[in-house]
């Protein structure tokens, strides 16, 4: 067989083996997390007497304990392999989901919703990381792109679904609310554990490989390693003085900002718009923002690539998301309110390519390594931030507006800083680096 006949079959089967069951795994994390919005609205606060500024430190809190634990998990990833890992992280986050559905108090979804973030910690990275080992650098950013179609995705079609749960799954004397947090825990129980036998750590143990495709594969990314080892990492203490990491650094974190405290606070802020909407309206309605999301997110991407243009790219995609909250707030009906958020949600998820494209053309190879993790972290706090301020100032004022006028100001702070930054030609430019911030 040619070289070439072996590249095709061997890329070919395992893009179908690894892309659509990482998909799966990371649709489904999503699904846990937003659980607690439609558990929200399907009765969970009345039962409990959760404020807003509560509900929006359950939602952030999540963010805390996946930031203490990355790190940590990542070393962990390291000593026992990419597939015992990933397994042992959807495990234990399936099964504090299904616990969440027992709780009792403010207080105990506070400890749970933290230890979510705990148990889900380096799943996103160690995922980053399992790809390198299965495809070479040219194949991977379309191959992150796929996988981070997931989250609106998960969005889009759990709205719907969680909605119809809380209002028609009343088992056991249970309410709907506490059925879905069972509901959305066990799929990651079971992928947990036929990741287990499904996924192999590196191309020599695929037992679904040919010899002659091991052996290509396995040829083909150790040039790369070999090629890799000639860059030396800077220390974190070189990197932390390198102006851009930290101004990309706040861009992402003002970023974040918007796109969590949109997440938790979706549907919320759907059904605020008018007073006539169902849940089960909102739940449909829900869908179609994260759709247009995921359409924008491709679309962005392939017309980055096309041009070869990425930090207007970048900056025009959260000014877009900026515009769309500022129309749903002076909207003169509802129906035009929820296209303005479709707008958001395509601003807000076409930001990442070409965020991320941008970031790695502007930082040194030798800065990127520390820097991308730097970045990182700081934004994984804009995940706690949004919903959080969103939740104290709808308690503060009554109302969602003031929370949505305060994500229209993170996100045109998000354009201001991307445009602030120079890109410049440095003595190393990063290639086909892939992105760490979608948690």
């Amino acid at each position: 067989m040619s070289i070439s006949s072996v590249e095709k079959s061997a890329t070919k089967k395992i893009t179908l083996h690894i892309v659509p069951y990482l998909f799966i795994a990371y649709l489904v994390s999503f699904l846990d997390r937003v659980s607690i919005t439609y558990s929200s609205l399907g009765g969970m606060d009345k039962a409990l007497g959760i404020t807003s500024s509560a509900f929006g430190l359950i939602s952030g809190i999540f963010f805390i304990g996946y930031f203490v634990c990355t790190v940590p998990s990542n070393i962990m990833l390291n000593r026992y392999g990419a597939r015992k890992w990933i397994a042992r992280i959807l495990v234990a986050w399936g099964i504090v989901t299904v616990i969440t559905a027992w709780s009792n108090s403010v207080s105990h979804l506070y400890i749970l919703r933290f230890l979510l973030g705990v148990a889900e910690a380096g799943f996103f990275p160690g995922v980053i990381l399992y790809i390198t080992f299965w495809f070479r650098s040219k194949e991977r950013a379309k191959v992150v792109a796929l996988f981070m179609t997931a989250p609106p995705l998960a969005n889009a079609l759990g709205a719907p679904l969680s909605i119809w749960v809380v209002q028609n799954i009343h088992w056991a004397g249970m309410p709907g609310w506490r059925w879905l947090f069972i509901f959305a825990g066990i799929p990651a129980v079971v992928l947990g554990i036929i990741t287990f036998f499904y996924l192999s750590d590196k191309p020599d143990q695929a037992k679904w490989l040919s010899s002659e495709e091991k052996e290509w594969l396995s040829n083909e990314l150790k040039k790369e390693s070999i090629n890799k080892r000639e860059t030396k990492a800077l220390s974190f203490k070189e990197v932390s003085k390198d102006k851009k990491v930290w101004k990309f650094a706040f861009t992402n974190l003002t970023y974040v900002i918007g796109l969590y405290g949109i997440s938790f606070w979706m549907p919320r802020i759907i059904k605020s718009l008018s007073g006539v909407l169902t849940d089960t309206q909102v739940g449909y309605i829900t869908m179609a923002p994260y759709i247009c999301g995921a359409i924008a997110m491709v679309l962005m991407g392939v017309h980055s690539d096309r041009t070869r243009e990425r930090k207007y790219h970048a900056a025009f995609a959260p000014l877009l998301g900026a515009f769309g909250l500022i129309g749903a707030l002076i909207a003169p009906s509802p129906l035009v309110a929820v296209l303005m958020i479709c707008v958001t949600t395509a601003g807000l998820y076409s930001f990442s390519g070409p965020y991320w494209a941008f970031t790695s053309a502007t930082l040194t190879a030798e800065a990127a390594v520390v820097g991308i993790g730097i970045i990182n972290s700081l934004g994984n706090f804009g995940g706690f931030i949004g919903p959080y301020v969103i939740g104290i100032l709808n308690d503060v004022t009554g109302t969602v507006s003031f929370g949505i006028a305060f994500l229209a100001l993170m996100l045109i702070l998000t354009c201001i800083q991307v445009l602030a930054v120079k890109s410049g030609k440095n003595r190393t430019i990063v290639e086909n680096q892939e992105p760490r911030n979608a948690v």
